[in-house]
């Protein structure tokens, strides 16, 4: 783990219930899987190539930072979102709080043929093989062994999505390896957002690539490979377009597509396409990536 701050108690409970499931072996299968996993970054260069925002709409039942509970059949949430123009869908896999379950994302990789993402808690290595999906999120700030997760996730075929939130939590994805980089602008710590959060990383990522052994840094990859993912508190256009002049090249969104308080729309297809349609009307991806 990268950061000593204590976590907000919410987390802490989320932590301890995966910490149980992975000592009880009930994340466990008997053996690797091994998947032919659908490729996150032609589906990213594709969406772009129409024009459009790159989503990643996350059905997510419920969590503890949102009100309410969408209880609506999983493969068919994704199904409207994909109608919306999401370029992937992330399912929660974590039972006790987020209200998910490996069946459902199951369910959703087989209604839908976009990349899917597996998102949950995972702490060890055999928590990999629970189910199939194209990418699976890990959490730098959560396991001491992040380059060992990274490897493990890329032998079974997955796409690894590692998290980060500051500067020290991405140079330890960068040397662990990760091409595919996600910066949570919630601070698990109080469980607030600042979009700042992304704004204030983004930045360093294709720096740290390029420190090599002769200046102290370890093998890192190439700063052309690397993808930047916005995650949390995207609600609105405005934020997407803030986002990506930011440097993002696609974000992560849920709360906002789910409308689990029932405050806005709850349609998400409709949800989905004010995002993916909000392109921003000055910069372009090739302004977005020289930093």
């Amino acid at each position: 783990m990268t950061s000593g701050t204590e976590l907000a108690p919410p987390v802490q409970s989320i932590l301890a219930a995966a910490a149980e499931r992975a000592a009880a072996g009930q994340d466990r299968e008997r053996a690797p899987l091994d998947v032919d996993a659908r490729s996150f970054l032609d589906a990213v260069a594709q969406t772009e190539q129409d024009g459009r925002v790159p989503v990643i709409a996350e059905v997510k039942p419920t969590s503890p930072t949102t009100d309410g509970t969408r209880e609506d059949d999983p493969a068919e949430l994704a199904e409207a979102m994909v109608a919306g123009g999401a370029t992937a869908i992330s399912v929660l896999t974590e039972p006790t709080h987020f209200g998910g379950s490996p069946d459902a994302l199951r369910q959703v990789r087989e209604a839908v043929d976009v990349p899917v993402l597996r998102k949950d808690f995972i702490l060890e290595e055999a928590s990999l093989d629970v189910v199939e999906s194209d990418l699976v999120l890990l959490i730098a700030r959560f396991v001491d062994n992040l380059d060992e997760l990274v490897g493990a996730a890329r032998e079974r075929g997955f796409q690894p999505l590692v998290e980060v939130h500051d500067r020290d939590e991405l140079a330890d994805a960068l040397e662990a390896g990760a091409t595919l980089i996600g910066v949570n602008n919630r601070d698990l710590a109080k469980l607030e957002v600042d979009l700042g959060t992304f704004e204030s990383v983004a930045p360093h990522a294709r720096r740290l690539c390029r420190l090599d052994e002769s200046s102290g840094g370890t093998e890192r990859p190439d700063p052309d490979d690397v993808t930047l993912i916005a995650e949390s508190g995207i609600s609105a256009p405005s934020d997407v377009r803030r986002m990506r002049d930011a440097g993002a090249d696609a974000l992560l969104v849920g709360s906002a597509i789910m409308d689990h308080g029932g405050d806005g729309d709850s349609d998400v297809t409709a949800n989905t396409r004010r995002l993916v349609e909000a392109v921003e009307p000055t910069a372009t991806t090739e302004t977005r990536t020289q930093t």
